[in-house]
């Protein structure tokens, strides 16, 4: 593999274009942050609009799903219309969507303002990279990409801290209007001191290719989550797989036929590439998808504040910011299939040292496993990136690294809406096989209320005479249900982990003569 671009002493100090620096740097830090942030705040979301276990699930993923459907497109546009036209509007929009979160009245609302929030959320990360890569070159561009990747591993690592005391000492709400005042400020930095440049080259947007592959993600993401409220074999939710997969293939044709398509499917002919895609699937649909339904269990189960929900997280996280470097120099050692097959098998082995939860259990049982996972996760973190863009020539290395940034987040979203399908249904299934719970008693909805850790509002909704005795019956139930998904994410590192180890090859990464110059995405979550 050739040599990565590191940072030296003598390496040229990006801070003369500081305001550039700064606001992109700021900006794509809220993008992470609003997708880790959430996750703490979603029981007392919950509480008080009156949300559901399915509504929960679209407040999350509408957000996931839009920024990553419009990342691809979102670049095309920004090279034929300016990039800092599209980077200011992605910043309004985003001040103004995250308002109207902070203030919304009821779960549609919310799901709605969330889903332009996404679209304005990917139309500032990908424009930011723009900017930085036609502001800085050569070794300034690796020092100013190096800060920003640091600054957007510490909005995803920090995000459920951040979190946990904004909702403890404000309320949930602020999780959004905080981010007002900040992009106010961005937008005044933007207009005053960044440049405008274009791509006069640039080519037109591939509209069938964005929209089929938008309504297939859609269509995918509709049938997971609603699936256990419709029932698995309902004629809508067939239907809507159908679709999907027609969609699917659809986009496939599309891409395949058309000049200059956003998706190069080509590029999966290619072992290693389709392996560092494989790695960065597996990776978002475990390690990221599963901190998504770890707060519920601290703040519900054992009691803990939303605050000390979002601290007891940081084993499992803090790690993605500090190991990529240590990453980055054990790849100058080890072959990639390496270092990448087993660092998605330390993930899975965390995941395994976390299984078996009890109604005793507490974070002294978590925490060797969320260590262990975490440092499999930030060792590999920079690499899976550096892997799919180097056996690519230089010229498509942005194609490269587009496919592989919508994978990594599309597959994050499917995860949650999987994980979520399967917790709620594992619950049910529970309850359902415990003795002594009364055929009349809805259990569809105590596993809603169970699967977000709601245990008080499970017991409350059965009669008083059996509140007593459903308290134990609700843990357990809920237990069953977290268990079973870490078991899940377990099994997706380890077979992620053996595709990956089969797939990239030393002759692919030596036979393309491009150095990893596209270091934008080396630093890149998720």
């Amino acid at each position: 593999m050739d040599k990565q671009i590191s940072l030296h002493k003598s390496t040229p100090s990006p801070q003369k274009h500081w305001a550039t620096l700064l606001v992109t740097c700021v900006a794509t830090f809220l993008v992470p942050l609003d997708v880790t942030i959430i996750a703490i705040a979603l029981p007392d979301i919950e509480r008080e609009l009156h949300s559901n276990f399915t509504e929960l699930q679209w407040i999350v993923n509408t957000y996931n799903i839009a920024y990553t459907v419009v990342l691809m497109a979102t670049g095309t546009l920004a090279d034929r219309l300016g990039r800092r036209k599209v980077f200011v509007w992605s910043l309004v929009a985003f001040g103004i969507t995250s308002l109207l979160c902070g203030l919304a009245s009821d779960a549609l609302l919310l799901i709605l303002t969330r889903a332009i929030q996404g679209v304005a959320a990917g139309g500032m990360l990908i424009t930011a990279v723009a900017i930085l890569s036609h502001r800085y070159q050569g070794p300034e561009r690796a020092a100013a990409f190096g800060i920003w990747g640091v600054f957007i591993g510490i909005g995803a690592a920090f995000g459920p801290m951040i979190g946990g005391f904004l909702v403890d000492q404000l309320g949930w709400r602020w999780i959004f209007l905080l981010n007002v005042p900040i992009v106010v400020a961005l937008v005044a930095l933007s207009v005053l001191k960044l440049e405008e440049s274009r791509d006069p080259e640039a080519e037109t947007l591939d509209r069938s290719g964005l929209i089929t592959f938008t309504g297939a993600l859609l269509l995918v993401s509709f049938a997971v989550i609603q699936g256990n409220d419709l029932g698995w074999t309902s004629a809508i939710i067939q239907q809507t797989l159908v679709g999907a997969f027609a969609l699917l293939i659809a986009f496939i044709v599309v891409e395949l036929r058309h000049a200059r398509p956003m998706f190069d499917l080509k590029l999966f002919a290619i072992p290693t590439f389709t392996g560092a895609s494989v790695l960065g699937v597996a990776n978002s649909m475990s390690y990221w998808a599963m901190i998504i339904y770890l707060p519920p269990y601290f703040q519900n189960v054992l009691g803990l504040s939303a605050t000390q929900a979002g601290l007891s997280l940081l084993p499992l996280t803090l790690p993605m910011l500090i190991l990529p470097p240590v990453g980055a120099k054990l790849a100058e050692k080890l072959p990639a299939r390496v270092l990448l097959g087993s660092g998605l098998a330390v993930v899975g082995l965390g995941f395994a040292l976390m299984y078996g939860i009890t109604p005793n259990s507490g974070l002294g049982h978590l925490l060797p496993g969320f260590l262990v996972a975490g440092v499999g996760a930030g060792l590999i973190n920079a690499e899976m990136s550096n892997v799919a863009i180097a056996v690519v020539p230089a010229e498509r290395s942005g194609m490269a690294s587009g496919i592989n940034m919508t994978f990594r987040h599309g597959s994050f979203t499917l995860g949650i809406a999987l994980l979520g399908a399967l917790l709620a249904y594992t619950i049910q299934n529970s309850l359902q096989q415990t003795a002594g719970i009364p055929s009349d008693l809805n259990l569809h909805q105590l596993a809603n209320y169970l699967a977000l850790g709601n245990i008080s509002g499970a017991v409350n909704s059965v009669p008083p005479s059996l509140q007593p005795q459903f308290t134990n019956i609700a843990n357990a139930s809920f237990l069953d249900g977290l268990n079973f998904i870490i078991l899940v994410a377990t099994a997706i590192a380890f077979i992620g982990s053996v595709i990956t180890f089969a797939m990239i090859r030393r002759r692919d990464l030596k036979a393309t003569p491009s150095a990893h110059v596209t270091c934008e995405s080396d630093s890149q979550v998720m």
